[in-house]
């Protein structure tokens, strides 16, 4: 770069030599590029926390409902009865709005289970367990 062009073949070896620094550069910036994603990751997740604390997910109004029944009776009458009333106030807004995201991640589980248990047999019995080895116990010696 600080030697001075003469000829036509001067010019593209410092072509070809600036298109290498900028290809260095270029990766540098990359590489740069992706620590700063990796330092930054612990941030990311926290403001996501913070996120859920602060709103609540709406796409299950009827588990979350249920969900809201049962911290508001928990929560605000049993647990925190005695407490002050920023308190009762405070404490079942932030376990409703994070519940709400918790329903949303994990729904099909949470209406599998909730499904089992109105589930019935044509004979109005509760149908059995689908592996019945899983509920056997061992004899005295040690056989299934």
């Amino acid at each position: 770069m600080n030697k001075s062009i003469k000829t036509y073949n001067d010019l593209l070896e410092e072509k070809q030599q600036l298109e290498v620094l900028l290809n260095a550069q270029r990766e540098l910036i990359r590489y740069d590029m992706q620590q700063l994603k990796t330092e930054i990751q612990p941030a990311i997740k926290a403001v996501g926390l913070v996120g859920k604390m602060f709103t609540k997910d709406k796409s299950n109004a009827l588990l979350n409902t249920g969900a809201d029944t049962v911290i508001d009776l928990l929560f605000k009458k049993v647990l925190l009865g005695r407490a002050g009333w920023v308190t009762r106030l405070v404490v079942p807004y932030f376990l409703k709005n994070v519940s709400s995201h918790i329903i949303a991640e994990k729904k099909d589980t949470l209406l599998q289970k909730v499904f089992s248990l109105f589930r019935k047999n044509h004979n109005g019995k509760t149908p059995p367990d689908p592996d019945p080895a899983s509920t056997r116990k061992p004899d005295t010696n040690g056989t299934v």
